[in-house]
């Protein structure tokens, strides 16, 4: 059975075919199917996910899986938030754009979350089954890593001090992230769904 995946980012691709694996969906993305991304006009995470999720399904006529993630630093006031892909242009220069943001904050206030809100989508966008995941931590003060993407190489989780996402394996990303632990919620849905091809 088909899922789709509404994103366009191979990182997060890779990201959720691992976190889903065993589960027997063939997943694909926006760009497989040529399709474009819809603009995230949400107010919040779970907005965005909705959105996303259901103008998908209703475009490609299949299940579809949207969700929206993003970093928020407290000494920003929850910046950037729903605004993290577009904080600028590339990964690169919103990395550099946070650390400079951050200079002089010292490490006891450099707190931060990830937070990931997801979506499923019945075909005809009209049921939504929404689940959510949060992480805690702080934020390095260079980035560290080549396992992620995104801002992975600066957060550095509460349940592994010392190490950013990006320093961690893949399995262990996956076990305590916020995306893992909103798809994690939303798993029983998934089994369901792929067992009897509908929900």
């Amino acid at each position: 059975m088909r899922l789709l995946v509404a994103t366009t980012n191979p990182g997060k691709l890779v990201e959720v075919r691992e976190i889903l694996a065993g589960l027997g969906f063939v997943l694909v993305s926006l760009a497989d199917l040529q399709l474009p991304a819809p603009d995230e006009t949400g107010a919040t995470f779970e907005e965005n996910a909705a959105l996303k999720a259901s103008a998908c399904a209703t475009w490609s006529n299949l299940w579809t899986l949207g969700d929206d993630s993003g970093l928020c630093v407290d000494a920003l006031g929850g910046a950037p938030g729903v605004f993290s892909a577009r904080y600028a242009p590339t990964e690169e220069e919103r990395r550099a754009k946070l650390l400079r943001n951050l200079a002089a904050v010292p490490d006891p206030k450099r707190g931060a979350h990830f937070f990931c809100a997801v979506a499923l989508s019945s075909p005809d966008g009209k049921r939504l089954f929404r689940a959510d995941g949060r992480v805690d931590g702080g934020i390095a003060w260079a980035a560290r890593g080549g396992n992620g993407f995104g801002y992975d190489p600066l957060f550095v989780p509460a349940e592994t001090p010392g190490k950013t996402l990006a320093e961690l394996s893949s399995a262990e990303k996956n076990r305590l992230s916020h995306r893992g632990r909103a798809l994690e919620r939303l798993r029983p849905l998934l089994e369901k769904l792929q067992r009897a091809g509908g929900l």
